[in-house]
């Protein structure tokens, strides 16, 4: 039964490949026709013979559909026809069918039907031809192997070029589900890095309006001071923003962490490394958490991604002191370099051991666990005794700028 189902190839035809298999048809027709008038002493053919004919060449109109019975069809309706009148032949309609087999079938398909084709020519031509047979069939043989190879070169080529095409559009989709996974990541970094600065920085103005909410009646001058502090802040994180921005409008697949970005003024903004822990340990401070950093062991040369994640997290870690130690807390930051990686640990000493959790700061240790995973890293984040809370993290410093 897998024979007389139709091929898939042909199921949305174009207007011209009927076009083209009606003219093959009536091509081979015609090629059959002089057949009829062979020898002089023949009458007329009747119309009996045109319509065994047309019968036997009319499938040709469908072989692309259903190649091996279209093949069979003229096979056994030429065995009848030759049987019935020796000049009733239509080899180019058998020719056709053949390749057409060949072309559109598997390659044991087309061998047996040009084996069937072969056998049948050798028994019955030596009942028709007479003396000298063997002259015709070297001629019909070399036919049906040109038909035949003819059609396995064209399959084979068919089906080669339809593997190209599959395979360019299966890379394209890969491609395309590359560039969508780029996407979504960039999203997903630039919401972190959007984050840190927002959370970061308006942490510290809160901080500071309420320190000068409180001195305004005491020391204006003091709140003033303080109130300066705030501006000061607040043009820092306007700065970063933009520079964020900046870098998901013009290069939204450039990692912050390879080098500085432009703004959409046009300057050249560095992003923030480990030279930079001071003067964010200052701003802290101004916002009123005693704030100390200590660097132990001989600084190697720290990828830049690495040193981007280190300030980020000593940036997360202070916030959410910030904004639960409490009055009066004091936060310590250590970096210590380490044959192949480095070890950070930010230490408070404000809400304590009894407090759970802040709700506020999930997506900040999400954030942190999936910058410090990114470097071969990990992270840890709870209180410590007897009061206060504890951030520590390991990065690998031989992994190389994160991908």
């Amino acid at each position: 039964m897998r024979l007389l189902r139709p091929v898939e190839y042909p199921a949305n035809r174009p207007a011209r490949r009927w076009v083209f298999d009606v003219l093959v048809t009536v091509l081979a027709a015609a090629l059959s026709l002089p057949n009829l008038y062979q020898g002089g002493a023949r009458p007329w053919p009747g119309a009996a013979a045109f319509v065994v004919l047309a019968l036997m060449v009319a499938p040709l109109v469908v072989r692309r559909i259903w190649p091996i019975p279209v093949f069979g069809w003229i096979l056994v309706t030429q065995i009848a026809a030759v049987s019935w009148d020796r000049h009733l032949v239509a080899g180019a309609a058998l020719l056709i069918a053949l390749y057409t087999v060949a072309r559109l079938q598997s390659r044991r398909d087309a061998l047996a039907c040009g084996g069937v084709l072969e056998l049948t020519v050798v028994t019955a031509l030596p009942l028709l031809a007479g003396a000298g047979w063997w002259h015709d069939l070297i001629f019909l043989s070399g036919l049906i192997a040109a038909a035949l190879g003819l059609g396995l070169y064209t399959g084979t080529r068919r089906a080669y070029l339809a593997e190209l095409r599959d395979r360019a559009d299966r890379l394209e989709r890969e491609r395309d589900q590359q560039a969508a996974l780029a996407v979504a990541a960039e999203r997903t970094r630039i919401a972190r890095e959007m984050h840190d600065i927002v959370a970061h920085h308006l942490t510290v103005m809160i901080t500071l309006s309420e320190a000068a909410i409180a001195a305004s009646a005491s020391s204006p001058e003091r709140a003033n001071d303080v109130m300066r502090s705030v501006a000061d802040t607040g043009r820092r994180a306007l700065a970063d923003t933009r520079r964020l921005l900046g870098v998901l409008r013009q290069r939204p697949s450039q990692d912050p962490g390879q080098g500085p970005s432009q703004d959409p003024g046009g300057s050249l903004q560095p992003v923030p490394d480990l030279t930079q822990l001071d003067t964010l340990i200052e701003q802290v401070r101004s916002a009123g958490l005693d704030t100390t950093l200590e660097i132990h062991g001989q600084a190697p040369d720290v990828p830049a991604g690495v040193q981007l994640t280190v300030y980020r997290l000593v940036q997360e870690a202070l916030t959410n002191t910030l904004k639960h130690g409490g009055p009066g807390a004091r936060a310590s930051v250590r970096l210590r370099y380490l044959p192949g990686e480095l070890l950070v640990d930010i230490d408070d000493d404000g809400a304590g051991a009894a407090a759970h959790e802040p709700a506020g700061i999930g997506s900040g240790l999400l954030g942190m666990r999936e910058r410090v995973h990114a470097y071969g890293g990990d992270v840890q984040a709870g209180p410590r005794g007897p009061s206060g809370w504890k951030v520590s993290a390991r990065l690998r410093l031989d992994s190389g700028d994160a991908p």
